[in-house]
């Protein structure tokens, strides 16, 4: 047989598994080598199939994994339709809902989808400690001591190494530390703005940023976002001469998992400069791609330091940590000052341990397990959706970050599917909670940073009973 028909005929024949759900999404597949072994061919031919289920959408290679099943014709969701924010704000009801489902943090009973942290089992604790206790012993006053008012000076010096990943070419000197990222966009939010200006941001955004708005007396105008390419550029220009700055979570973006292209981001960062206004980026999700590469941040782009670039390791190494930064380009000294009048220091043990992880390579080799497991688990939450959830249902795509968007029948309150869910032990977070208008009432957004189990899989069929007889 031909070399051509030989890398059909294993194409074909893995196509036809997947169709049958022999293969599942989430399944891992044979190895190259091993397909070789059994069909007696070469590993291009092999890898040339492989590549062929990739390009039509059934498989997606994992970095230093392997291949998975990523979907099948029959099983692919839609994905959630791109919003269209114009309703009046009632700020309240988020409130109210973000209350209920916090309010419950501490109950380890409970299934928490609502979360969007790594679960401790997918961090490296033990190691963290060691180098707590090193630190201790290393530090001036075993880490009593102030920090310079910047924050830790190897801290900030291994932020600015590692920027090299996406092409920055940041100093020590740029960047200021923080107490986790909602603090370094505290910060940037007091530092551009007045009570009553208007920002624009993503819609639906993460909760804290419409809430930390809102408590500066900001004016908060929701742009439409898609699901896949994030916000939508002609919207936004619409409305700049109306902003004093714009946010985005331009790298999967918290809850829809969004994430600019190149060319998105380059055309952004030329807009807002165009009428010099700043931009505050939240990259908080930047390093958890599933991808080849890391994707670039909006700041790789800025020429002229109106850009913003916030980061942490909040939802990759130490959420308790709260070591966070900014690279505050031509606002720096706003910033300093800020830093100052609000806390004075930082906190030096957790920056130099942070700092430590960064310098003797221990944070990359953590990120490269993480990153496939949280790719594994996003493909079996997608099956486990697709088997257990009634036919409309939406699920967004993310290529990296820790949560999925779903948009349900228009007849169902995932506020009232809140209720109902938490009878069985089962925690989501409503759609309604990320926005101040009254939209995304059929939506939830679910985390896949949960260790993957026969009870999780258990936990999402309760969940999608209960939609179903919802409907019904």
């Amino acid at each position: 047989m031909k070399e051509e028909m030989r890398y059909l005929l294993i194409a074909n024949a893995l196509e036809q598994q997947i169709r049958n759900d022999v293969l599942k999404i989430g399944d891992k597949l044979p190895s190259i080598r091993t397909v070789k072994r059994e069909y007696g061919v070469s590993m291009n031919t092999v890898t040339r199939a492989f590549f062929e289920l990739e390009r039509k959408g059934f498989i997606a290679s994992r970095p230093q994994s392997g291949f998975y099943v990523a979907g099948h014709a029959k099983s692919r969701l839609a994905v959630p339709r791109i919003s269209n924010p114009t309703s009046p704000s009632h700020p309240e009801q988020a409130e109210n809902l973000i209350s209920k489902v916090y309010q419950s943090l501490n109950d380890t009973t409970i299934t928490r989808f609502s979360i969007g942290v790594p679960a401790n089992e997918l961090l490296p604790i033990a190691k963290l400690n060691k180098s707590l206790m090193q630190a201790t012993r290393t530090l001036d006053g075993s880490g009593t001591a102030y920090e310079e008012i910047q924050g830790n000076f190897k801290l900030r010096r291994h932020i600015a190494r590692w920027s090299f990943t996406w092409g920055g070419m940041l100093t020590a000197e740029d960047l200021v530390t923080t107490a986790g990222a909602m603090n370094a966009l505290s910060y940037c939010m007091m530092a551009l703005t007045q009570r009553g200006d208007t920002i624009a941001v993503e819609s639906p955004v993460y909760f804290g940023i419409l809430q930390l708005a809102k408590s500066l007396g900001l004016e908060v105008l929701e742009i439409p976002t898609h699901p896949i390419t994030g916000i939508e550029l002609d919207a936004l220009r619409k409305a700049l001469p109306r902003i004093k700055l714009c946010l985005v979570v331009s790298n999967f973006n918290n809850p829809l998992g969004s994430c600019m292209p190149e060319a998105n981001k380059q055309e952004l960062v030329n807009m807002l400069a165009e009428y010099e206004i700043p931009l505050i980026e939240d990259d908080l999700y930047g390093d958890v791609y599933f991808g080849d590469n890391r994707p670039k941040p909006c700041k790789a782009f800025d020429k002229r330091g109106l850009v913003l670039w916030c980061g942490s390791v909040s939802k990759t190494l130490a959420p308790g940590y709260r070591v966070g930064w900014v690279a505050p380009g031509k606002y720096k000294e706003q910033i300093v000052r800020l830093k100052l009048l609000h806390a004075v220091s930082s906190t030096t043990l957790t920056q130099e341990v942070i700092g430590d992880f960064l310098e003797n390579g221990r944070y990359e080799t953590h990120l490269r397990k993480m990153r496939r497991t949280l790719h594994a688990n996003s493909l079996h939450f997608t099956r486990a959706i697709h088997d257990y959830f009634p036919e409309d249902t939406r699920v967004s795509r993310p290529q990296g970050g820790f949560v999925l968007w779903v948009e349900l029948n228009p007849s169902i309150d995932t506020a009232l599917l809140y209720d109902q869910a938490m009878h069985r032990r089962i925690s989501i977070a409503p759609g309604r909670m990320f926005t101040l208008q009254n939209q995304f009432n059929n939506c939830m957004r679910l985390s896949y940073g949960l260790l993957w189990s026969d009870e999780l899989d258990k936990k999402l069929k309760m969940l999608g009973s209960i939609v179903q007889k919802m409907i019904s």
